[in-house]
């Protein structure tokens, strides 16, 4: 990573953290690799970027619906979809400290294209470079490790059943697949969809909230009828994905399209393309897209013995759909929006911090303040605008402590578009100062106006 880059990670991590966006988890107890916690101001952008995915991708259409399903499901549903058997990263031990490792991680750090090397490859390549644990130990030889998180369920440890916390949503939505049919009849092309969480067992969690051992996923299912043309769909959800993250603020100049070659699709894609962002720590996948072809709905027509077929009433055919499936993590959506919209102004102790943040997912979209706190007439009548404005938008903040030019400063570094000030001449006509975040500009608009100059640029 170059040290510009380094620095730009340390800075937007030490502000999450400062400001309230995200907390390492169990911190008080030493912290749990891999799980981090979002605060007060986090919870909020993480809500609004969910929001705005649901409203784009699926209540803006009449055929996608939306479920939300279980962690846990029977132990046969990973078997049937492939993850008992092929759900595997390869692993390295310090052979000294037992620490674990990402074999094709270290092979990559060391320049190595470990992308379809099998594990036989791996281990020799390894033994060739005479690769040393950061400790300086020499590793094991390299093994298959699932990345399923086991539960079991049961009272009983002796009867207690096996299990995994899911490691996608894809299979919660296709075990479903039958139950939305007798529902609501859909006829193709159709969506399921979900937010929801899932768990992977990373060896070695790293790059603050990229990857994790437990995340959210945005994510539909898109069923089509085997013979449609299926490269338009692939297509079109390709250039929203893209038009969708510009909306909530992606700097889309940072997105490169990467298809992935057959030998390193996953083994029930067809086509995969994601579409990647150059994070601080390298050029990372952030979205995916993958026609997954009927794989699934067979697999699981086969290992429960439900009938996966829908059928045609004008002809009479009967047909298992044909899936395209476009996903995001939330949290790798949330660090992308973070590099997109950091920014500093200014130099040495007159530097200025903000996140330029479409004001649709800001977390507050203005901040009311009287001028004084110990005034109770401006305090009051400043109550009064936040209570408006509070009914209009929903989350505003309230900011007293200290002097305007720091209530502006904290304002930005959480990325709050427009601050407002009831001052003395407020009082006198109804007016009140309001600031803008990017620029800085501010006027004085007549406190009816408020609602209005808002909504004017909230798009």
């Amino acid at each position: 990573m170059k040290e510009k880059d380094e620095k730009l990670m340390e800075k937007i991590i030490s502000l999450c953290k400062r400001r309230g966006f995200i907390y390492p988890g169990s911190e008080i107890y030493g912290g749990l690799a891999g799980t981090y916690d979002f605060g007060p101001l986090g919870s909020l952008l993480k809500k609004n970027i969910e929001d705005s995915w649901i409203e784009y991708f699926i209540r803006s259409r009449e055929n996608i619906y939306l479920v939300d399903t279980s962690i846990l499901a029977h132990p046969r549903v990973w078997d049937a979809s492939g993850h008992t058997s092929e759900f595997i990263d390869p692993l390295v031990d310090d052979l000294k400290t037992n620490k674990r490792y990402r074999a094709d991680h270290l092979l990559e750090e060391n320049g190595v294209n470990a992308e379809k090397l099998t594990i036989d490859e791996m281990d020799k390549k390894i033994k060739e470079l005479g690769l040393k644990s950061p400790d300086g130990n020499p590793f094991s030889d390299v093994r298959r490790f699932n990345l399923m998180l086991e539960t079991k369920m049961g009272a009983v440890e002796e009867t207690a059943v096996t299990t995994f916390l899911r490691p996608e949503e894809a299979q919660s939505m296709f075990i479903n697949y039958k139950n939305v049919l007798q529902s609501l009849s859909p006829k193709v092309p159709f969506g399921i969809a979900q937010i929801g969480k899932a768990f992977r067992n990373e060896i070695t969690p790293r790059d603050y909230i990229y990857r994790l051992r437990e995340f959210e996923i945005m994510e539909f299912e898109y069923f089509i009828h085997p013979e449609s043309p299926w490269e338009a769909y692939f297509d079109n959800f390709l250039l929203e994905q893209k038009d969708w993250l510009s909306k909530i603020g992606v700097d889309t100049s940072k997105l490169s399209a990467l298809e992935h070659p057959e030998t390193a699709r996953a083994h029930y894609s067809r086509k995969t393309v994601d579409l990647e962002f150059e994070y601080p720590f390298g050029i990372k996948e952030l979205t995916g897209l993958a026609h997954r072809g009927d794989f699934d709905l067979k697999r699981h027509q086969e290992f429960s013995g439900e009938s996966m077929e829908m059928l045609n009433d004008a002809t009479g055919e009967k047909f298992i759909p044909h899936v395209i499936e476009p996903t995001i993590s939330v949290e790798r959506a949330i660090l992308a929006l973070l590099c997109s919209s950091y920014r500093e102004e200014g130099e040495g102790d007159n530097v200025r911090v903000y996140l330029k943040f479409p004001p649709a997912v800001a977390p507050y979209k203005v901040c009311v303040s009287p001028l004084l706190k110990n005034k109770p007439e401006l305090v009051s009548y400043a109550r009064v605008v936040f209570g408006e404005l509070k009914k209009e938008f929903g989350w505003v903040a309230w900011d007293d402590n200290g002097n305007i030019g720091k209530r502006y400063r904290r304002q930005d570094e959480i990325g709050t578009p427009w601050c407002i000030v009831v001052d003395f001449d407020t009082l006198v006509d109804d007016s009140v100062t309001i600031r803008d975040r990017d620029t800085g500009e501010q006027v004085r608009i007549k406190k009816e106006d408020v609602a209005a100059y808002i909504k004017e640029r909230m798009n």
